[in-house]
C-alpha cells in the first residue's frame, strides 16, 4: 500500500546528488520530515543519522540507480552537472544519468520525481519580459540544453507511464546564503525557500507535471509562478535585504548577459546577433 503525499511523515524519499550545495541543504532543513532520506551521491557523504540512509551510487550505473530507489515513494533528482560546461562532461550525467534515473524510478514503482531544472533552460528569453512557467524552453548553453532534455523526459514519463513529475527551474541558490552580484537581486533563492519548494512538490497530494521557477520573494523578480500557484509555495526571503551592499560591490554587467534571463551563461562563446533574437532593437 503507497503512502498518500500528504501523509509527509511516512513517506520515503530519495535525494541524487546529496552532497553537492543544494543536497546538503536538503538534508538537514528535511530531517525528520519523513519516514527516511536515502541520500546517494558518487562523492562521499557524512554518515547517515536516525531517518537516514547514505549510499555511494553513480548516476550513471543504470542498475545501480534502480536498486536504490525500491521502495521509494519520490525522487529528489539534484544529481548532475551544476553548471555550464564541455558537452563530454554534460552528456553522460545530465543526459544519460537523466534519463537513468527517470526510467529506474519508473522501473521501482516510484510515483512522483521532482527534477532539479535550472532557469538556464530559458535562458535566452529577454530580461526585460516577465515569464511564466508556460513559456517556451530557450536555453543559453550546454547545460541548459540538458535542463530541456531533463524536463522533455519528465513530460513523457508523465504522459506515458503516469509518474507525477515537478521541474524546479532553480535561480541562483548560493553556498553561502546571500546574493553576491546584481543579477542575484532578481533570480536568488534562499536556502529556507529552496527547501520550501522541494517539500511543497514533494507533499503536494496531486499533479501531473508542472515547471516551476525556484526563486524568492524578490522584489525585482522577472519569474512569474502564478500558473502552479496551487502547489502552496510561498517564498519568505528578499533579496532587496542585501541590494544596498550587492550593489556597491558588484562589477557591471556583461552587455550581452543584461539582455537576457540566464546572465552570464549568454555571452559564453557567443559570435551571434542579439538583434535577430526575438525582442530585439530592429
Amino acid at each position: 500500500m503507497t503512502t498518500p503525499f500528504d501523509q509527509a511523515a511516512n513517506l520515503r524519499v530519495l535525494i541524487t546528488g546529496a552532497a553537492g550545495n543544494i543536497g546538503r541543504v536538503l538534508r538537514a532543513q528535511l530531517k525528520g520530515r519523513y519516514a527516511l532520506l536515502r541520500l546517494t551521491d558518487i562523492a562521499p557523504q557524512a554518515p547517515a543519522a536516525a531517518g537516514e540512509e547514505v549510499l555511494q551510487v553513480d548516476i550513471r550505473d543504470a542498475q545501480a540507480v534502480e536498486r536504490s530507489m525500491q521502495g521509494i515513494d519520490c525522487v529528489i533528482h539534484l544529481a548532475g552537472v551544476p553548471e555550464e560546461d564541455s558537452w563530454d562532461k554534460v552528456l553522460p550525467l545530465n543526459i544519460e544519468g537523466c534519463y537513468n534515473v527517470f526510467e529506474a524510478a519508473r522501473s521501482a514503482g516510484v510515483r512522483r520525481v521532482v527534477f532539479a531544472s535550472s532557469n538556464h533552460a530559458v535562458g535566452f528569453h529577454r530580461r526585460e519580459t516577465f515569464i511564466d512557467t508556460n513559456v517556451a524552453t530557450r536555453p543559453d548553453g550546454r547545460y541548459g540544453v540538458s535542463k530541456v532534455f531533463g524536463e522533455a523526459v519528465g513530460r513523457l514519463y508523465a504522459d506515458k507511464y503516469g509518474l507525477s513529475v515537478a521541474c524546479l527551474r532553480i535561480g541562483s541558490f548560493r553556498p553561502d546564503n546571500r546574493p553576491s552580484e546584481s543579477r542575484h537581486l532578481l533570480t536568488w533563492i534562499s536556502h529556507r525557500d529552496m527547501a520550501q519548494l522541494a517539500y511543497r512538490c514533494v507533499e503536494h497530494l496531486n499533479y501531473h507535471f508542472v515547471a516551476i521557477y525556484g526563486v524568492s520573494n524578490n522584489l525585482r523578480n522577472r519569474w512569474d509562478n502564478t500558473p502552479v500557484k496551487f502547489i502552496g509555495y510561498r517564498p519568505q526571503d528578499n533579496a532587496e535585504d542585501y541590494a544596498t551592499e550587492v550593489l556597491a560591490s558588484s562589477p557591471k554587467e556583461d552587455p550581452i548577459a543584461a539582455q537576457f534571463h540566464g546572465g552570464m551563461y549568454c555571452p559564453i562563446e557567443f559570435v551571434g546577433d542579439t538583434t535577430r533574437i526575438d525582442g530585439g532593437p530592429q
